[in-house]
């Protein structure tokens, strides 16, 4: 995410407000999805060798291959002025799946960026859709357009993003958004998620759904009806972020063209 760490409690203050009038206290779904797309090997391929940066695209000061782990790790006096990631260069991605592992510090602040366009003049930047991961997992789950609409679900938030040309962000929360039925407690779907620890992320983006997944649950729901900002294809990367010092690791990173 970009700048998402200041005004945090105004953040999820508004987020909370926003959702309980949207959802006017209608039922909620169960955490855990049902529908989550089965997977055999068959239908997703590697997109990271394990070995290797080959295919990716980043600050190899920040980025590495080791040990079958794709690691992001910002040392101390290393600290950024601007986000930085490390890009696919396999493809851009549109209807699509993925699917990998993560493990993050407790003060670590990540996402996978998708559909997303390279920022000119700032070296590896990206706008567009992101997955939110932090190491408090304040954020873990959410929908965040980087550089863009900022917070557009937070999590276990079900979202419509009507076409507009009088939304903006107002404390870095998308102000247009329409809430449906939730996906999820957020607090319940935070519990879900382990610290210090392996989780799995699931993307599925298909035309304007897009759905984010954290160990199986879903955790936020987006149909995107706003054609002026929305993204129907671009580019796909992994994010360190702007902080203190900090490790996130990815591991079996699978993607499946739906």
């Amino acid at each position: 995410m970009f700048a998402k760490k200041s005004s945090l409690p105004v953040i999820l203050a508004l987020g909370l407000t926003i959702f309980t009038i949207g959802c006017g206290g209608t039922e909620e779904k169960k955490e855990v999805d049902d529908h989550t797309p089965s997977e055999t090997a068959a239908d997703f391929k590697e997109i990271f060798d394990g070995k290797t940066l080959t295919g990716w695209e980043g600050d190899t000061s920040l980025w590495r291959a080791e040990g079958g782990i794709l690691i992001g790790e910002i040392k101390p006096g290393q600290e950024l002025k601007t986000n930085s990631f490390i890009i696919w260069r396999g493809g851009e991605t549109a209807d699509f799946e993925l699917v990998a592992e993560y493990n993050i510090t407790e003060t670590g602040n990540s996402g996978i960026n998708y559909r997303s366009e390279q920022v000119a003049d700032v070296p590896f930047a990206l706008k567009g859709y992101q997955a939110d991961i932090d190491g408090q997992n304040v954020y873990t789950g959410q929908n965040y357009e980087e550089r863009g609409r900022t917070i557009i679900a937070f999590r276990g938030q079900n979202v419509t993003l009507p076409a507009t040309d009088t939304g903006k962000s107002v404390r870095n929360v998308w102000n247009a958004a329409v809430q449906g039925t939730p996906a999820g407690n957020s607090d319940s779907l935070k519990a879900l998620i382990k610290g210090n620890d392996w989780n799995e992320i699931r993307i599925i983006a298909k035309g304007n759904s897009l759905k984010h997944y954290i160990n199986g649950a879903l955790t936020a729901e987006v149909t995107d009806d706003d054609t002026v900002n929305r993204k129907m294809s671009g580019l796909l990367g992994f994010q360190v972020h702007v902080g203190p010092p900090m490790k996130i690791q990815y591991r079996n990173i699978r993607l499946k063209t739906l």
